[in-house]
Protein backbone atom coordinates (compact mmCIF):
# COMPACT_ATOMS: atom_id res chain seq x y z
CA UNK A 1 0.00 0.00 0.00
CA UNK A 2 1.23 3.79 -0.97
CA UNK A 3 0.11 7.22 0.90
CA UNK A 4 0.33 9.69 -1.29
CA UNK A 5 0.13 13.38 0.69
CA UNK A 6 -1.88 16.30 0.07
CA UNK A 7 -0.84 19.94 0.17
CA UNK A 8 2.36 20.72 2.16
CA UNK A 9 2.26 17.00 3.97
CA UNK A 10 5.05 15.03 4.64
CA UNK A 11 5.38 11.19 5.10
CA UNK A 12 8.05 10.15 8.02
CA UNK A 13 9.21 6.82 9.21
CA UNK A 14 10.40 7.47 12.84
CA UNK A 15 13.75 6.29 13.76
CA UNK A 16 13.00 3.31 16.13
CA UNK A 17 12.87 4.04 19.73
CA UNK A 18 15.96 3.63 22.02
CA UNK A 19 16.56 0.50 23.60
CA UNK A 20 19.26 1.39 25.69
CA UNK A 21 20.33 4.51 27.93
CA UNK A 22 23.88 5.75 26.68
CA UNK A 23 24.86 3.90 29.58
CA UNK A 24 23.96 0.32 28.46
CA UNK A 25 20.75 0.55 30.57
CA UNK A 26 18.33 -1.67 28.88
CA UNK A 27 15.15 -0.34 28.81
CA UNK A 28 11.63 -2.53 29.46
CA UNK A 29 9.03 -1.81 27.71
CA UNK A 30 6.72 -0.67 30.88
CA UNK A 31 9.31 2.78 30.49
CA UNK A 32 8.26 5.58 29.49
CA UNK A 33 10.17 5.75 26.54
CA UNK A 34 10.73 9.07 24.69
CA UNK A 35 8.61 9.26 21.30
CA UNK A 36 11.54 9.62 18.40
CA UNK A 37 11.88 12.95 16.83
CA UNK A 38 13.74 11.79 13.60
CA UNK A 39 12.86 10.10 10.79
CA UNK A 40 13.12 9.05 7.30
CA UNK A 41 11.14 11.04 4.18
CA UNK A 42 9.11 8.51 2.84
CA UNK A 43 6.81 10.56 0.24
CA UNK A 44 6.32 14.09 -0.24
CA UNK A 45 2.89 16.48 -1.02
CA UNK A 46 3.04 18.98 -3.92
CA UNK A 47 3.69 22.02 -2.10
CA UNK A 48 1.65 24.30 -1.04
CA UNK A 49 -1.11 27.01 -2.88
CA UNK A 50 -0.50 30.71 -2.17
CA UNK A 51 -3.42 33.05 -2.40
CA UNK A 52 -3.18 33.88 -5.40
CA UNK A 53 -2.79 30.35 -6.92
CA UNK A 54 0.81 29.69 -7.25
CA UNK A 55 2.55 25.93 -5.76
CA UNK A 56 4.98 26.46 -3.30
CA UNK A 57 7.01 23.09 -3.70
CA UNK A 58 7.87 21.12 -0.82
CA UNK A 59 11.76 21.88 0.45
CA UNK A 60 12.66 18.38 1.40
CA UNK A 61 13.08 15.00 -0.57
CA UNK A 62 12.25 11.68 -0.10
CA UNK A 63 15.14 9.92 1.23
CA UNK A 64 16.21 12.75 3.66
CA UNK A 65 16.66 12.36 7.39
CA UNK A 66 14.61 14.95 9.15
CA UNK A 67 13.98 16.16 12.82
CA UNK A 68 10.37 17.35 13.53
CA UNK A 69 8.62 18.65 16.59
CA UNK A 70 8.17 16.42 19.39
CA UNK A 71 4.03 15.61 19.44
CA UNK A 72 3.58 17.32 15.75
CA UNK A 73 1.95 14.93 13.93
CA UNK A 74 -0.52 12.27 13.45
CA UNK A 75 0.75 8.13 13.94
CA UNK A 76 -0.90 5.71 11.52
CA UNK A 77 0.35 1.94 10.65
CA UNK A 78 0.46 0.15 7.39
CA UNK A 79 1.33 -3.37 7.11
CA UNK A 80 2.28 -3.29 10.88
CA UNK A 81 4.86 -0.26 9.71
CA UNK A 82 4.52 2.64 11.96
CA UNK A 83 4.80 5.99 9.89
CA UNK A 84 4.10 9.98 10.64
CA UNK A 85 2.60 12.33 8.74
CA UNK A 86 3.13 16.05 8.84
CA UNK A 87 3.15 19.49 7.74
CA UNK A 88 6.01 21.03 6.76
CA UNK A 89 6.33 23.93 8.86
CA UNK A 90 6.16 20.83 11.45
CA UNK A 91 10.01 20.20 10.06
CA UNK A 92 12.94 21.38 12.05
CA UNK A 93 15.43 20.34 9.80
CA UNK A 94 17.07 18.03 7.63
CA UNK A 95 20.05 15.98 8.90
CA UNK A 96 23.14 15.83 6.80
CA UNK A 97 26.19 13.58 7.12
CA UNK A 98 29.24 15.07 6.54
Amino acid sequence: MHVRPLGDRVVVKPKPREEKTKGGVILPDTASKERPMQGEVIAVGPGRHTDDGKLIPISVEVGQQVLFAKYAGTEFKIDDEEYLILQERDLLGIIQEE
